[in-house]
């Protein structure tokens, strides 16, 4: 059967035409059979060229469209718009990427490079051959969304998706929500505290009769796919019964004989057993820490609202979309790293924050006042010889801020940084120009020759290779050394490994693309936002926040959903089920049916990809991807491998 094709050819500001002569390009496929119309074009995105192919499709009769541009990640939408607003299906579009895998990878050679992008856009008309006009897959969407995580970012976001009437289940894995924001006491860019900003979030979550908060929640089990996840969630106890008596509840505290190293005070102080949130923390609740209560009973003789017969409960949740808001870990130094965890006045920055907040009106850390203060940096960040090579962006900010308030709560103290370049990015320059003003001292290494910092007798000393006085090499006697830490993935991602969700090269939660879909998955339905994807101080992750819930609403707002019909297909009746597609199938896609006798694979099409996992392994050749059929496939190689 014959077909009417329309080939644009996009030169790409240079681009593309730099390397590929796009004429010649023009000149060899338009004589090519079934293709009525060949155009070149500067810009193929423009809004001018848009409205002409627009014109084209419906003047030309067009059956299907094929524009050699750049990468289908940036403008395949854009042209499927298009077609559709031709009045043409807009799967019988399809976009050939000469910029990225022509013109950009053979720069050197622009014979071969026009050869090369000829092929491609033959190969192109060859599987537009057999193209079909296709129907994208209808499924019902629940009005529902599942917020891992509430922290500032998932306690923001949860609240922007209850604003837009979504039901919104807010699901925390420790007893508290904040995370560690409600740790931290003055914040930089902003007038109020941490408890300042968790308790206004906190408060206002409260006021939505549609967001339910669970606490000391863990997601155990995840099926299902976007419009419709089914969560299993493990609740644990706080193993007292709700609205103790207060008087009873402090009795408790004071007679329970366990004291733990308090993590909210990053193991600067202790707590029992049973505890109270702290002042910073919501919701307001005693807890037992049931790994390490030993069951004495002292408790219980004076509380009778202690329960030790409360039990996990694990309920079932429905969400149309997930939302990942799980945060981060604080790098903790290796062992004698910096002189970490072999000098006893060695310290990291989160430590050192809580350090303040603890101590009124001097600063004394393990019995001693503190003056002078050696700040070390780009600790877990930018790191030569280990994993870390990025830089976690808020450190040198963070440092600068905790040395500025510091300095305004205690008398007669001196600040050193010992850096690597200070990175105070946008407005928070500020901080760095108000620290050298009040008398902040600055040092500078180079990545390959980092500070030192020893033990000399009952001295802590730092040494420096100072670039800033022509590497000469000073040394300084310090009270406290504060490690500037840097922030790092969680260590503990079992969540994210349920949903298969992607990790960069960092190890923190990876988006599709950091600019054109910066919160977006390659998991269909979910969607990440804060600091479990990268470094971020608090305004941007309540920004990523907002985006991530924007997003989230966009795939449930309407109550059904549109999926991509290029999916997997198995003839049932060549499918004798192996078990070999189950298992290459990354994304749980595959079941198997019994139907008497014979048992085949069907494919789960709102969960199906169509990345292909599935066809090479097997045997039978029973599976097929709809687009890019057997014969589609083929006739494309048969194109490129013609001399």
């Amino acid at each position: 059967m014959s077909k009417r094709i329309g080939v644009y050819i996009c030169r790409c500001g240079g681009n593309i035409s730099d390397y590929v002569d796009v004429d010649k390009v023009k000149g060899a496929i338009e004589k090519e059979k079934d293709v009525v119309l060949t155009k070149t074009t500067m810009f193929a995105c423009a809004d001018a060229n848009q409205k002409e192919m627009e014109k084209d499709i419906q003047e030309n009769d067009l059956d299907d469209v094929i524009v050699a541009s750049c990468s289908p990640k940036l403008h395949l939408t854009t042209f499927r718009a298009v077609t559709v607003r031709a009045g043409l299906n807009k799967f019988n579009y399809y976009h050939a990427n000469i910029r990225e895998q022509v013109s950009w990878a053979h720069s050197d050679d622009k014979p071969g490079a026009t050869e090369n992008a000829i092929r491609v856009v033959k190969a192109a008309i060859a599987k537009m051959r057999h193209a079909k006009p296709l129907k994208p897959i209808k499924i019902h969407s629940k009005k529902a969304v599942a917020v891992l995580g509430a922290g500032v970012a998932g306690m923001r976001a949860a609240i922007a998706l209850a604003a837009m009437d979504c039901e919104v289940y807010l699901i925390e894995r420790n007893h508290f929500v904040g995370g560690h924001t409600a740790q931290w006491e003055e914040l930089f860019n902003s007038e109020e505290t941490g408890k300042n900003v968790i308790s206004r979030l906190f408060h206002e979550l409260l006021l939505y009769k549609n967001i339910t908060i669970y606490t000391g929640a863990q997601v155990i089990e995840n099926a299902g796919h976007i419009g419709d996840f089914m969560l299993k969630v493990r609740v644990e106890p706080a193993y007292i019964d709700e609205i103790p008596d207060p008087l009873e509840i402090k009795k408790a505290i004071e007679v329970c004989p366990v004291e733990v190293p308090d993590s909210f005070n990053f193991n600067l102080t202790q707590r029992k057993a049973i505890y109270r949130n702290n002042p910073e923390e919501f919701p307001e609740k005693t807890v037992i820490d049931i790994k390490n209560c030993t069951r004495c009973g002292e408790c219980e003789k004076v509380c009778k609202s202690i329960n030790f017969s409360q039990k996990e409960k694990i309920i079932t949740l429905h969400a149309g979309t997930v939302l990942f808001a799980t945060g981060f870990d604080p790098y903790t130094p290796r062992e004698n790293e910096f002189g970490y965890s072999r000098i006893s006045n060695v310290i990291t920055l989160p430590q050192f924050m809580r350090l303040i907040a603890l101590c009124d009106k001097k600063l004394i850390y393990k019995g001693k006042e503190v003056n002078k203060i050696a700040y070390v940096y780009c600790v877990g960040s930018r790191q030569p010889d280990g994993e870390n090579k990025y830089c976690s962006r808020y450190c040198c900010t963070a440092a600068i801020f905790t040395s500025i308030n510091v300095r305004k709560k205690y008398r007669n103290i001196a600040n050193y940084h010992f850096t690597r370049g200070v990175r105070t990015y946008g407005k928070q320059e500020v901080y760095y120009n108000e620290s050298l003003r009040m008398g902040d001292v600055y040092l500078q290494s180079f990545d390959h020759e980092l500070p030192v910092v020893y033990q000399k007798g009952n001295k802590t000393l730092v040494k420096i290779n100072d670039i800033l006085t022509e590497q000469r090499e000073l040394e300084l006697e310090a009270d406290l050394v504060v490690l500037v830490t840097s922030m790092v993935p969680r260590e503990d991602q079992s969540t994210a490994s349920l949903f298969k969700l992607p990790k960069g090269r960092d190890k923190f939660l990876k988006e599709i693309h950091m600019k054109l879909r910066p919160v977006e998955t390659v998991i269909d339905g979910i969607t990440i936002a804060g600091t479990c994807q990268g470094p971020m101080n608090i305004a941007e992750s309540v920004n990523s926040s907002l985006s991530a819930s924007a997003k989230a609403f966009s795939y449930i707002s309407k109550g059904e959903l549109e999926l991509e019909p290029i999916v997997a297909s198995i003839n049932k009746n060549l499918c004798s089920w192996c078990n070999a597609c189950y298992e290459a199938c990354p994304f749980d896609a595959i079941n198997k049916v019994d139907e008497g006798s014979k048992s085949y694979a069907v494919i789960n099409n709102s969960i199906c990809k169509g990345c292909g996992m599935c066809l090479p392994v097997c045997p039978y050749d029973a599976i097929e991807l709809i687009t890019y059929s057997n014969r589609e496939i083929e006739e494309m190689i048969d194109m490129l491998a013609k001399d």
